[in-house]
């Protein structure tokens, strides 16, 4: 192949790359009030910068193939940093390798664009196989920590078998996101840990995190529900105790699995959480985002939880890699009081939600709340009933 012919194809791949970064996105009519989708994905594998992907030598890659090829992009953190919105995504290459990159847009909901490199993190004394699903939390301490899941071979799996893995909190923290410190992984006393995120503010002198003990690696078996626990220290984090704030209930969207996604935004009337909830049906496991809200001085203390789930994989994001999901560890509270969620479908895309912080309030405070029993849930539906009759005309 000549170098023309080169240059075509790689002029081609930019000329599409450039055009997909710069899309504009578009809201779209929110038909329950409470948050507006966005028309187009935030972040796709399509995004991932070409000098990632592509050998730019003519020399050595005559034909413009792409050298290391990208299977997903999704789960990722967020933060305001420098009048910036960022979200610490989760890459995945064709190898099943998972890797966090930072992408930058100016306004949350288009032109994302991937930093220059992808994270570098720092591995302790026994290495991580896979990492995945950062959430990003500025503490009073200064340093804004990455808490993440680290994945690793089961050491117990017996002879042959290549699938068993056990799951940690890995810890990391950082002032400018591209330079990492690694910290231990945290110790807990109840098993395999998910999900976990660290509080923004010192509970008592320490340091607080929420959890979700689990027994094995995908079962949560005895364990699961989400927790809340201290650790004396960051350096050498160690949660002794764990006390459940939100349980998995049977039939429920959280009757299999729940957990935190990004840390809690705080308010005047408590703070204000966002989660996801697994159930099973006959296709699979379907994972679900709902809210509720705690006690601002006891954060660990539910006030507030409405029935069911706030956001669901609908029409195109129910198909993916891991089908009929969405997932967030992400999102960002501005300053005018609106509210970006970022969230992944079906472990393959990134999408964003736009929602103000009082309609999440009112959404968490005045909705019902699950009363567990289908005859109970139409006594609620009729109960509004009863009130909108003089309303209904």
């Amino acid at each position: 192949m000549s170098h023309e012919q080169f240059q075509l194809r790689k002029d081609q791949i930019q000329k599409e790359h450039e055009k997909r970064l710069g899309k504009k996105n578009e809201m779209l009519f929110s038909h329950n009030g409470i948050y507006s989708r966005f028309k187009n994905p935030i972040l796709t594998r399509d995004h991932v910068p070409i000098h990632w992907r592509y050998d730019l030598n003519p020399e050595t890659n005559p034909f413009f193939m792409e050298r290391i090829g990208f299977n997903a992009v999704f789960n990722a953190g967020a933060m305001k940093w420098k009048d910036k919105y960022l979200i610490m995504v989760r890459v995945e290459g064709n190898d099943r390798k998972s890797f966090f990159a930072v992408a930058e847009s100016p306004n949350g909901v288009d032109n994302f664009r991937f930093w220059e490199r992808p994270v570098t993190m720092p591995q302790n004394e026994e290495w991580d196989t896979n990492v995945y699903d950062m959430r990003l939390t500025a503490h009073d301490d200064g340093w804004i920590y990455g808490v993440f899941c680290t994945e690793r071979k089961d050491p117990n799996a017996p002879d042959g078998d290549t699938s068993m893995a056990v799951a940690n909190a890995g810890i990391a923290r950082t002032r400018d996101l591209v330079n990492w410190e690694r910290l231990p992984d945290l110790i807990s006393t109840t098993g395999q840990q998910r999900n976990v995120v660290l509080f923004p503010h010192w509970v008592d002198g320490q340091y607080a995190f929420f959890t979700r003990p689990q027994d094995g690696f995908i079962d949560t078996g005895k364990g699961g529900g989400i927790g809340f626990g201290l650790s004396e220290s960051i350096k050498v984090p160690e949660v002794k105790n764990e006390i459940i704030v939100d349980q998995k209930v049977y039939h429920t969207i959280y009757e299999v699995k729940n957990g935190l996604g990004p840390a809690p935004l705080k308010t005047e009337k408590g703070w204000l959480h966002l989660a996801h909830g697994v159930r099973n049906t006959a296709a699979g496991l379907r994972y679900t985002l709902y809210v509720f809200m705690t006690d601002l001085e006891k954060p660990w203390v539910v006030t507030h939880k409405p029935n069911g789930h706030l956001l669901a994989p609908l029409e195109n994001e129910r198909v993916g890699d891991v089908s009929n999901v969405v997932f967030s560890n992400g999102w960002i509270l501005d300053d005018d009081g609106n509210v970006l969620i970022y969230y992944a479908s079906s472990d393959t895309r990134m999408h964003v939600a736009k929602t103000s912080l009082s309609r999440l309030l009112d959404y968490c405070i005045h909705t019902p709340s699950d009363r567990l029993f289908s005859h109970l849930s139409v006594e609620t539906i009729n109960d509004l009933i009863d009130k909108n009759q003089d309303f209904s005309k």
